[in-house]
């Protein structure tokens, strides 16, 4: 297919790998030995993503490590405050790994950004600026739509019309590339973009009906 344009999702496609960040934290914890269970952990990842999203703890000028200190800190609280020991080494293993990740993405974006305009759609809490210049994706994207700014979350097929529009293309023009086929790939489908779904680790097991997906790919540097 000829793509004019592209957009992007940010977290769980751009400094993951296509992976969920809850699945991400969770081998962060087995590898530290962090004592609690799956079952445990998945019920501290919820109550922290809910907390976050309902309380404005994360800041507009918080960097990439100050906002997974707040997410990881909320966790080992609800699990147990003896636990807060393990905050450190977690930031520590956590954080080298995004920005090994977000590298590899930052090359890929560069070679696709001699071609192709792009945009950025990102549910995200108000500070994804501060977290692009941090990993160095600033000055790739020619506008960033996020969630926190422009009053839109996805599922929303509108924050992708959002990109279409900051691309100046038409949908059928643009291909939206993201890891979630309910939050990514079927809204974006439904603003009349193309889209490819970055297949990583889920969150669950559950079926997926990637169907709607006009391709499936393992890795960003498939794109080109």
């Amino acid at each position: 297919m000829n793509y004019k344009g592209y957009i992007f999702d940010y977290g769980g496609t751009l400094d993951t790998g296509g992976n969920h960040w809850g699945k991400v934290i969770w081998h962060a914890y087995e590898q530290l030995g962090v004592p609690v269970s799956e079952g445990q952990f998945r019920e501290a990842y919820v109550y922290a993503e809910r907390t976050l999203g309902r309380q404005p703890i994360i800041q507009p000028d918080f960097t990439f490590r100050q906002t997974l200190e707040a997410k990881l800190q909320l966790q080992l609280e609800f699990l147990d405050s003896s636990l807060i020991s393990y905050l450190p080494p977690l930031i520590s293993h956590l954080y080298a790994q995004t920005q090994a990740q977000t590298a590899h993405s930052r090359d890929v974006l560069l070679r696709l950004k001699e071609r192709y305009p792009m945009v950025l759609v990102s549910n995200f809490y108000g500070n994804i600026g501060v977290v692009l210049q941090e990993f160095g994706l600033d000055g790739i994207f020619q506008a960033v739509v996020e969630s926190a700014v422009v009053g839109v979350r996805k599922p929303d097929p509108r924050i992708f019309t959002l990109g279409v529009e900051a691309l100046g293309l038409k949908a059928d023009e643009v291909v939206v590339v993201g890891d979630s086929v309910d939050k990514d790939i079927v809204p974006a489908h439904q603003a009349g973009c193309h889209t490819i779904w970055f297949k990583g680790e889920p969150w669950t097991e559950e079926p997926v009906d990637a169907s709607v997906a006009d391709r499936v790919i393992g890795d960003l540097a498939d794109l080109v």
